[in-house]
């Protein structure tokens, strides 16, 4: 799951993508002093929060042990929207209700979750966990390129440009493009980087589309995942063959993946946000591909060679420069959101 820094007060967006959330956080009020209404503090929340993004890519692994990716996505799915569901009626919120706002929500659900959730899962058919997390890294940088393209508040400056070019360095590092690549799936890798990319694009729709809706963000995002829910238990019996057996292991996944790394997450990122502000929370995209490689590595056991971390610190490396101008923003306005994509 990676995160993005608002980089304006029009921004309305958050597994999630870990990567996130994760999710459309398309809010249109959040609140601008902190809240304290948990009983936890913000940095156990925040290390929490780190972890089950991080293990969101080895849930994902084990998920796809015993059902097709396009399943895993849809219990993913599943299992988050009921989470949200339950914390709206716990808060007495509806769901969106004029129709414009549906429409727009139908795409980011595919730009946010449908699409980049499937493609995470199938590629790490092919690749191992741990890589799966050090592309999803990448989302800022995506993001980045595109902003430049189709925000016109976003201008490019030399720290920016600097931190792209370090961060597709260290792509190329991770990958090991010295050898032409040997050793990882191109296509599961090319899966992984294109699910990565999704957000950012759905971050950026998101913010064009979904700002000043009147909505709450967890109205927003129940209603993003409800769609995208619908949208997989159409598609995934059309093109995947229907589960006969239910695994203890694989179901255990697949329900860890969706109400924790999908559904409580999101609660616990917007807590988050609310309490220390954007540039603190977004801190959490340096932690996340260190779980997802750390996990992989002691419970699943897969072999790293020398190149993955090195290229994963270039890459977060080349992620920080490009927040560079979020970071030496004073405190963002009312109603500025912190992106994030989920795994």
């Amino acid at each position: 799951m990676s995160t993005i820094t608002p980089r304006s007060s029009a921004d309305p967006s958050t597994a999630p993508s870990a990567p996130s959330a994760p999710s459309v956080s398309a809010a249109a009020s959040t609140p601008s002093t902190p809240n304290r209404a948990s009983g936890l503090d913000w940095r156990v929340r925040f290390g929490a929060l780190a972890l089950v993004w991080g293990f969101s890519f080895l849930f994902i692994r084990l998920g796809t042990d015993g059902y097709s990716p396009l399943f895993v996505s849809l219990g993913r799915m599943l299992f988050g929207t009921a989470v949200l569901a339950a914390a709206l009626a716990v808060k007495r919120q509806r769901l969106p209700r004029a129709g414009r706002t549906w429409a727009h929500l139908t795409v980011a659900a595919v730009l946010l979750n449908s699409l980049p959730f499937t493609l995470f899962a199938y590629s790490e058919l092919t690749i191992p966990s741990s890589l799966a997390g050090i592309c999803n890294a990448t989302t800022p940088l995506w993001g980045m390129v595109l902003s430049l393209v189709a925000l016109s508040e976003d201008r490019p400056t030399r720290s920016r440009l600097a931190g792209l070019a370090v961060g597709f360095i260290g792509v190329l590092v991770v990958l090991g493009a010295w050898n032409g690549f040997s050793g990882q799936d191109p296509w599961g890798t090319a899966m992984a980087l294109t699910a990565s990319a999704s957000y950012a694009v759905g971050w950026i729709y998101v913010r064009r589309t979904l700002s000043g809706t009147g909505d709450s963000h967890l109205s927003l995002t129940t209603g993003q995942l409800l769609i995208g829910t619908v949208q997989l238990a159409v598609v995934a019996p059309l093109f995947a063959p229907l589960p006969s057996s239910f695994r203890l292991v694989p179901v255990l996944a697949i329900v860890a993946l969706g109400a924790l790394g999908t559904g409580l997450a999101m609660l616990v990122q917007y807590g988050l946000v609310a309490e220390v502000g954007p540039t603190t929370a977004t801190l959490i995209t340096y932690f996340i591909p260190v779980v997802a490689t750390a996990a992989g590595a002691a419970l699943l056991g897969e072999k790293l060679t020398w190149n993955m971390p090195l290229g994963a610190l270039v890459v977060l490396a080349g992620a920080a420069l490009t927040q560079a101008r979020g970071v030496r923003k004073a405190a963002p306005p009312a109603g500025d959101r912190r992106e994030a994509a989920q795994p």
